[in-house]
C-alpha cells in the first residue's frame, strides 16, 4: 500500500498487539478498523494511578522556590510510536 500523501511505500509494523502502517517519508501513521479502539484500551490499562504530592521545599540558592518540573513519564503511546 502507498502513502495517500507522498506516494512511497508504506511500512507495517507491530506494537504491543497493534499493527500500524506508517510512511517513512512523512512520518504518517495510519491504522486499520478497530486498531485505534486497541491503543485506547491499553493505554487506559497501561496509565498507573498518579504518584503521592511531593513535599515542598522553602526557597534554596537555585531560585526554584521548592518547585521542580516532573520528568514526564512515557506512556503507551510513547513506545507505540517509537519508530
Amino acid at each position: 500500500m502507498k502513502c495517500p500523501i507522498d506516494g512511497t511505500p508504506l511500512v507495517i509494523t507491530e506494537r504491543s498487539g497493534v499493527e500500524i502502517d506508517y510512511c517513512p517519508q512523512c512520518r504518517g501513521v495510519w491504522l486499520d478498523r478497530g486498531e485505534l479502539d486497541k491503543i485506547i484500551e491499553r493505554s487506559a490499562a497501561y496509565s498507573a494511578p498518579p504518584s503521592p504530592p511531593q513535599q515542598q521545599r522553602g526557597y534554596d540558592d537555585q531560585g526554584d522556590h521548592g518547585y521542580r518540573k516532573k520528568k514526564k513519564r512515557g506512556g503507551f503511546l510513547d513506545e507505540l510510536f517509537d519508530f
